[in-house]
């Protein structure tokens, strides 16, 4: 995964919303979408419920890669 994947990724396992997250990257709603579903695709999950279990605090962006 490409390290904003990452990132958009941790602060959406943290809880954010994408209206949050898109706030504090300085990025639309939309984009923090986009790249959630790249996540979703390349871990192999469905849902935000599963990226605590798919993306570790420990992770990383070596390991995830």
């Amino acid at each position: 995964m490409t390290a904003q994947e990452i990132h958009i990724a941790r602060l959406g396992r943290d809880g954010l919303s994408n209206r949050e997250i898109g706030a504090r990257l300085i990025i639309s709603q939309h984009t923090v979408a986009y790249h959630l579903r790249k996540v979703f695709s390349k871990l192999g999950i469905t849902s935000r419920n599963q990226l605590e279990r798919a993306l570790p605090d420990t992770a990383s962006a070596g390991q995830l890669a």
